[in-house]
């Protein structure tokens, strides 16, 4: 086990695995988190999440400073239930120079741990459904 890291990101876990959400701020990061939550999905953190090494697997945890708080806009930072931890499964960019498809997954580097990566215009319908649909078909297996 490392010792926990901050990095700035959205996450929600989704079936137990984390999918943490990135992109420059106002491209709708905590926004898609809401439309998730919606679906189903659980708030790991917003805006900033704890990152630490188990084993092979790179898991979120809440970061302290937010635990369960989401900022909704227009109405400020508002509670949701939240779970303790998840094993990042897909690092989803919101990117206004998204390519229009994909055949396979980038690759990032987070922590020493290589993790899938997909680029999503965030300016696109059905957002929330193109997040769920990355996870399962890049998202790396429980």
């Amino acid at each position: 086990m490392s010792a926990p890291t901050s990095r700035q990101s959205t996450c929600v876990a989704i079936d137990g695995r984390a999918l943490l959400i990135e992109g420059p701020p106002g491209t709708g990061k905590s926004s898609l988190a809401l439309a998730l939550l919606d679906r189903g999905a659980m708030l790991v953190g917003d805006d900033a999440v704890m990152l630490e090494i188990e084993a092979t697997r790179l898991v979120a945890r809440p970061h302290p400073n937010t635990r369960g708080l989401l900022e909704v806009r227009n109405l400020g930072l508002l509670p949701f239930p939240c779970i303790e931890a998840a094993p990042v499964a897909l690092v989803l960019v919101l990117d206004t120079e998204a390519p229009r498809y994909i055949e396979e997954a980038e690759r990032i580097g987070i922590d020493g741990i290589e993790l899938p990566l997909v680029r999503l215009w965030p300016a696109g319908g059905s957002l929330a459904l193109k997040a769920e649909l990355a996870l399962r078909r890049y998202g790396l297996s429980q």
